[in-house]
């Protein structure tokens, strides 16, 4: 099983950060990779079992569960349900922990998940430099304004 790992300290608050993040269909909003994304069958994005079907940029399509969501962790975990990535059994979660002698948060981004031997190193990094990273450096920019 391939494993991805990374982490940022952004300059705000938890709860500044967790209001952005906190809605599963948010991506566009703060990421640079998705292009639009939507909720299906209009269920609410906060909602434990939703699926949210986005395009990336790339024109790439993926569709993934949410599995978990807790405001009192400022966490989420989902899953990938479809994805281009050659990737299977895909499990993921955000969370924020407060950083209390700067009012700062630290984020950190995970994942698990099956895929092709030969396939496995260019997708952990793939994903842990053009997601997570880029991600997670996206939240940076936007809060240092």
């Amino acid at each position: 099983m391939a494993k991805v790992y990374a982490s940022a300290v952004i300059p705000a608050p938890a709860g500044a950060v967790w209001e952005v993040i906190r809605d599963f269909n948010a991506l566009p909003k703060w990421t640079p990779f998705v292009a639009e994304s939507r909720i299906e069958q209009n269920t609410a994005s906060d909602k434990v079992g939703c699926v949210r079907n986005f395009r990336l940029k790339n024109g790439g399509r993926i569709r993934e569960r949410l599995l978990a969501l807790s405001d009192y962790e400022m966490s989420c975990t989902y899953a990938i349900l479809e994805s281009p990535m050659g990737v299977e059994n895909y499990l993921a979660t955000l969370r924020l922990i407060p950083v209390t002698e700067s009012d700062h948060t630290f984020a950190e981004w995970s994942a698990e998940f099956d895929a092709a031997p030969e396939r496995e190193d260019a997708l952990v990094d793939d994903i842990g430099r053009n997601v997570f990273a880029a991600g997670l450096s996206a939240l940076k920019t936007r809060f240092a304004r």
